[in-house]
């Protein structure tokens, strides 16, 4: 087990040089240990020398490839704020988040090049631009720069921070800043502890990353597996198959998910689950969101009382973890609090009694603090006067403690006066035979200012029909109250989700409030 001040990969680079650090699942691409420190103290030297002093702002949008995670360490090597910015976002979006952030060089792949083109005046202002695994038009390439310097370390490195983005659902993404903590680098994150007391990772670990790593689980994640000398395995793009062929062929222990991705392993027929060898399996974690109750009851009796939930946001203003006893103990859950208190509160500020529903509220956590950087207002609206925050979800807890989330504020469908939060609708639909993928939102009604309404991705396109509409109204009819039930199915061959799962329901629900004052504004 490493000592603190050791939890970085250069501690790894001097004692297993030649240990994988990032294997490329589809590919086998292999970055070593000693490659990975190689290429970071490189280029945490290049940014230096470029003016960048511990605190500065850089930012990388790229897919996920073999230079990422060294990308990643070289920022926080040189003492860096580090955004990664989602691959998939438009050029006025990635604009904007170069901008917004302050960022001073800017790293991105090939594959951004059209998006690039499109930008001019924030690309301006940037001290250095660098294409990575190709040509970008008015990039220097990245290979090349950092060939120029030293491999030595930096004197004097400190603990840096990612400052990453919002998916942008809701309006213009927003910058979660947390404070430098100003310690030497290695000393490690709670985040660091927090998966060797629970999930037992250590230098022999092999973490399957099947997400974009510029989301915030997928990137600390594999950040914390690299401080303590594991394998981070990335898989190219997400497809459920070739997630159970990566586990057998890497033998990997330890794998981090959403609720999505489950439901795509499920849809998997049985003698394609039963082909694979996931016996190295040590602790399948997931969040993000609330996962539907047959669902997670079904991984659990195929994959074993390994798999582990946590709710928990970029913003680490607070944690709530179970595992699967925990769980099914008390289905639906997403746990109890660790190292904070959990706290529901009513539409007046106060806490509501045990079983209610209100806001989610994290208290007495022992983070660095946040703010939405270049964002006041916002910043205030996450805080009450008595320091508690909230990512903006609702939930209730129960007698025992456990927290239970309803859906995001935003999402809420008001329909003849009545709250209805959609997600549980959907985890309804979800598992039905027929569903591959479904959305439920609020569509403009004349007589109830609302409706639920379904947007169904069918398994095969050609069962999409009003026979299909009905039957999944009435199953959803069997398994919940009426008022929220949908009322209309709709069928799309696929629907706008994120790759880490999240659905830009904004982009939906847009289509029919065109033209109405809605009351939505997520």
């Amino acid at each position: 087990m490493s000592r603190p001040l050791d939890r970085y990969p250069g501690t790894w680079a001097e004692r297993t040089p030649d240990h994988p650090a990032v294997v490329m699942a589809g590919t086998g691409e292999t970055v070593s240990y000693a490659e990975l420190d190689a290429t970071a103290n490189r280029l945490s030297r290049l940014f230096r020398s470029a003016g960048l002093q511990q605190g500065d702002h850089v930012a990388f949008c790229m897919e996920n490839r073999p230079e990422f995670m060294p990308i990643l360490w070289g920022a926080h090597y040189a003492g860096l704020y580090y955004t990664a910015i989602s691959s998939r976002l438009t050029s006025d979006e990635l604009a904007y988040i170069v901008a917004n952030s302050g960022s001073q060089v800017l790293l991105a792949s090939p594959a951004k090049a059209e998006a690039l083109a499109s930008i001019t005046e924030p690309l301006s202002r940037l001290k250095m631009r660098l294409s990575v695994g190709g040509e970008i038009p008015g990039f220097e390439p990245f290979e090349q720069a950092i060939a120029a310097q030293s491999a030595e370390p930096l004197g004097d490195r400190v603990e840096s921070q990612p400052m990453l983005y919002s998916s942008g659902t809701t309006g213009q993404p927003k910058g979660v800043k947390t404070a430098f903590t100003g310690r030497p680098l290695g000393a490690g994150e709670g985040l660091t502890n927090f998966l060797i007391r629970l999930f037992g990772v250590g230098q022999d670990s092999v973490y399957l990353c099947p997400a974009p790593l510029y989301h915030a689980a997928p990137l600390r994640y594999s950040t914390q597996f690299h401080r303590l000398g594991a394998t981070v395995v990335v898989m190219e793009r997400f497809d459920a198959e070739a997630a159970l062929a990566a586990i057998e062929r890497y033998r990997v222990t330890h794998s981090q998910w959403v609720p999505t991705m489950f439901v795509r392993l499920l849809k998997l027929s049985p003698e394609t689950r039963q082909r694979y060898d996931l016996s190295s399996l040590q602790a399948v974690i997931h969040a993000a969101a609330p996962c539907p109750i047959p669902v997670k009851e079904e991984i659990i009796r195929w994959l074993g009382p390994i798999v582990h939930e946590y709710y928990s946001g970029t913003e680490s203003n607070g944690l709530t973890y179970c595992d699967s006893e925990q769980w099914l103990g008390h289905k639906g859950s997403v746990g109890k609090a660790v190292g904070c208190e959990v706290h529901i509160v009513g539409e007046d500020g106060r806490e509501v009694p045990v079983g209610e529903e209100g806001a989610v509220y994290f208290g007495e956590a022992k983070g660095p603090g946040f703010e939405y950087h270049n964002e006041p207002d916002k910043t205030a609206a996450s805080f009450l006067d008595n320091g508690w925050s909230t990512l903006g979800d609702i939930g209730k807890l129960d007698q025992d403690g456990f927290l239970y989330l309803t859906d995001r504020k935003s999402n809420m469908i008001i329909t003849g006066g009545v709250n209805v939060y959609p997600q549980e609708t959907e985890n309804v639909l979800a598992v039905h035979p027929k569903v591959h993928d479904v959305a439920v939102i609020g569509v403009p009604n004349p007589d109830f200012g609302e409706e639920v309404k379904a947007i169904v991705q069918p398994v095969d396109m050609s069962d999409a029909g009003e026979a299909l509409a009905s039957e999944l109204i009435g199953y959803c009819r069997e398994r919940l109250a009426d008022i929220k039930c949908p009322r209309s199915v709709e069928f799309r061959a696929e629907l706008p989700r994120h790759p880490t799962g999240k659905l830009y329901k904004r982009l939906l629900r847009d289509e029919y409030w065109q033209g109405h004052q809605s009351r939505i504004g997520g």
